[in-house]
């Protein structure tokens, strides 16, 4: 057994059993990936794919059961050679973030910021994405951190832990008709407005639509977006009244908008980092977490790592 027959069970299983690609992916011919699941088939003494004559069609039965194991030894493996690079060579390297627009935009510049300042020879590698496709990157080991509000607490091969809470903010004109009459600001009032927000999935979108749900109105949506600059853009066109991640109002750029404290008509969100379950992190990966999130120290995420199961 060898890991070149490991890598190739993976990647046919992640080409859709298209040998082709798999040739292509792991930078060999066509039959010598036939040949390397055939000999592992052979010392295993069970069939892992199902064929239709020369094609792979899909996993039998014990491939099924056999696919875990061969991604947590192929895991373990580069795990491996990650601890053989941490000690070789403590401070340099590289790191790659996923996040969703608003965390890359609003909440990781300082971070990323003191990060460099601390580790000048270590390569940041920022990958923006929705928050499935934040999911994606890690499970796939394109990313080693993902940061989102959505989704990464419903892939339980992903360890995520709570980084911070936030609000929404109601952003409109300087002089728009929410900002006259009755205070505090009421979702009735709000429905009566044609609204500019998130597209589904993102930065709390799922809040919003559960408040409106719940008090019964259905709000008139006009324009979603994953980016609250989009948002914030229409909003100053007179398009709209927008609905945004509080962090990604600033009064400085954003002089000719008025920002209204929302906290009161959605739920509080809580952003969330996520790094894969198994996964080996290098010493300034630990460094990162924490200078994003202090209250993460290494010490609690080595734990939440190690836990069979973990809840936040």
């Amino acid at each position: 057994m060898n890991f070149q027959q490991l890598r190739s069970v993976r990647e046919t299983v992640r080409c859709g059993f298209n040998l082709t690609e798999v040739a292509a992916m792991l930078y060999t011919s066509q039959p010598g990936v036939s040949r390397q699941i055939r000999e592992l088939e052979e010392e295993l003494g069970v069939t892992i794919f199902a064929r239709a004559g020369k094609r792979l069609t899909g996993l039998t039965a014990p491939g099924q059961a056999l696919l875990p194991i061969v991604e947590r030894l192929l895991q373990e493996a580069d795990n491996l050679r990650q601890a053989g690079k941490e000690f070789v060579s403590r401070l340099e390297g590289g790191l790659s973030i996923a996040a969703t627009h608003s965390q890359a935009r609003y909440a990781l510049p300082h971070a990323v910021r003191d990060f460099r300042t601390l580790f000048p020879q270590v390569t940041l590698n920022l990958h923006q994405g929705s928050p499935k496709q934040v999911a994606e990157m890690l499970l796939t080991g394109e990313a080693d951190i993902g940061i989102a509000t959505e989704a990464l607490a419903n892939y339980p091969q992903l360890v995520t832990l709570p980084c911070y809470r936030w609000t929404h903010s109601i952003v409109v004109p300087l002089g728009h008709a929410l900002l006259r009459g009755e205070a505090p600001l009421t979702l009735e009032r709000l429905a009566e407005h044609p609204i500019i927000t998130y597209d589904q999935g993102y930065t709390g979108r799922s809040h919003i639509d559960d408040a409106f749900e719940k008090e019964g109105l259905r709000p008139n949506v006009v324009i979603t977006a994953m980016d609250a600059d989009v948002i914030k853009t229409y909003v100053e066109l007179g398009m709209g009244v927008g609905i945004v991640a509080s962090i990604a109002v600033d009064s400085e750029r954003d002089r000719h908008l008025h920002a209204i404290d929302a906290r009161h008509l959605f739920e509080i969100n809580v952003t969330r980092l996520a790094v894969r379950r198994g996964n080996w992190l290098r010493g300034y990966a630990y460094s990162f977490i924490e200078t994003f999130a202090p209250s993460l120290n290494r010490q609690l995420v080595e734990e939440a790592l190690n836990d069979e199961i973990v809840t936040v």
